[in-house]
């Protein structure tokens, strides 16, 4: 069997601290066994480990995902990288033709879909274990997993079974997203599942699906294709399309940490970063990803949380809110996390009509290395103020410190790898102070280095 995590979405109801670069599944606010702060992304990697499923798992992503998820996991996740941003449906479709036509997957072989980011315990992905077995055994196209209801939620979509029992599967009669309350308990009497996002399907399911809308079936043609695959999630284009689905039922805990309100229930400890919550604060939340502390007084289920991208205080119930409103800001991404490192921006003004002057603070990994390349329209700056580094500008290399200023103009070649850990204040100037404005030379260090010394020894 062959699992695809589906690593997504903006997770704008937990802003500040996730935006359009670092989606909720990103955020390290949950500790390990170990009481270390993991993300939601690295925390459900472990337990795929543990349970031996990793080597036959790959995570499909957009392109703005790939180096945190390569920093989060230390480059071990096999990726599907899409070309542009789109809905589930072109997503597992192309998660499909890699394996099918790059990994040489047989068609026969049973896939698993499901979100990268669920709270469960282990035994879950042990159940997912199950799935090859009751793909087989109950003859449908498509079987979902449901989750048995501990409370009727209005926040999850539900799965209505006709009663209709395999070995261990129900056959699916209908389904019903986000009912009221009253609905939602209604619905539990009836033996209504919550539907937790994961079903499994032999691959030959959806190959053939794409062959017969005439989509390619090849992962590089597919690609090609990408931007004009329909922008529809996979609900709407095959499951409600599809009459033979079962539900595998679980019985154990599932959540979906989408909201402030349910992401602080499972936090380990109430304040992260610098501040203080008076004693007579109840189910009282501080995340604070700023230098500067906070103070939370008297105030009780609130959670309060600051990062370079705004400060957010509000009611627990009522935080789910910010979603309607965090579309009015258009501001870029102030953090943001890369597989050499991470980068926060410290001030971005405009000067004139066209000019403009971006001032970044960017921490590298000891080892990791900025890529050697060069801009069309922005000077550079640099500042060292910790650590020992190596820097490549015009095809040389020389040993940098704290306090060396290095000044790189439009055009010029440069790059930096960290000896040890570093950090350096950066001031770009110009007129498209963008990430675009990125030509690329050379990704690895060795081939840098190697460059370098074959124009020096001529």
């Amino acid at each position: 069997m062959k699992l695809v995590l589906l690593s997504g979405g903006s997770g704008k109801r937990l802003w500040p601290l996730s935006n359009n670069a670092r989606s909720k599944q990103f955020l390290k606010v949950l500790e390990n066994e170990n009481g270390t702060l993991q993300s939601m992304v690295q925390r459900v990697w472990g337990q795929l480990d543990r349970v031996g499923l990793v080597n036959s798992t790959v995570i499909a992503t957009s392109k703005s995902q790939v180096d945190m998820i390569r920093s989060q996991l230390k480059s071990e996740a096999e990726l599907i990288i899409e070309p542009s941003r789109r809905d589930t449906f072109p997503a597992i479709a192309l998660a499909a033709s890699y394996l099918y036509s790059v990994k040489n997957t047989s068609l026969d072989e049973v896939v698993a879909i499901l979100p990268v980011d669920p709270y469960v315990h282990e035994d879950f992905f042990e159940r997912i274990k199950d799935l090859e077995a009751v793909v087989s055994e109950s003859k449908a196209d498509i079987v979902l997993m449901g989750v048995q209801p501990t409370y009727p939620s209005s926040k999850y979509g539900y799965i209505v079974t006709n009663g209709i029992n395999g070995k261990k599967s129900l056959q699916v009669s209908r389904f019903t997203e986000k009912p009221s309350e009253e609905q939602a308990y209604e619905l539990i009497k009836q033996g209504a599942l919550w539907n937790c996002g994961l079903f499994a399907f032999k691959l030959s399911y959806l190959i053939n699906i794409l062959e017969e809308n005439g989509l390619p079936i090849h992962y590089e043609e597919l690609l090609k294709q990408y931007d004009k695959m329909p922008n529809i999630s996979f609900d709407y284009e095959v499951v409600e399309k599809t009459e033979k689905i079962a539900v595998f039922p679980y019985e154990g805990d599932w959540k979906d940490l989408g909201t402030w309100n349910t992401l602080t229930e499972e936090m380990d400890t109430t304040q992260i970063g610098k501040g203080i919550i008076s004693t007579d604060c109840e189910n009282t939340h501080l995340i604070n990803e700023l230098d500067i502390p906070i103070t939370v007084l008297g105030l009780s289920n609130v959670i309060v949380a600051a990062s370079p991208d705004g400060i957010l205080v509000a009611d627990k119930e009522k935080s789910h809110r910010i979603k309607e409103i965090v579309g009015e800001f258009d501001n870029r991404p102030m953090y943001e996390e890369r597989r050499w490192g991470w980068y926060r921006v410290l001030d971005h003004s405009k000067i004139e009509e066209e000019q403009e002057v971006l001032t970044k603070r960017i921490g590298v990994k000891a080892g990791c290395n900025l890529s050697y390349q060069y801009h069309f329209h922005r000077s550079e700056v640099w500042t060292i103020i910790k650590g020992e580094g190596i820097f490549a500008h015009n095809d040389r290399l020389k040993v940098v410190r704290p306090g060396d200023v290095l000044q790189i103009k439009v055009g010029e070649s440069h790059g930096l790898k960290a000896v040890t850990e570093l950090e350096m204040i950066e001031v770009q100037s110009g007129t498209q102070l963008i990430e675009e404005d990125i030509v690329r030379i050379f990704l690895n260090w060795d081939e840098v280095e190697n460059h370098c010394y074959s124009l020096t020894n001529k």
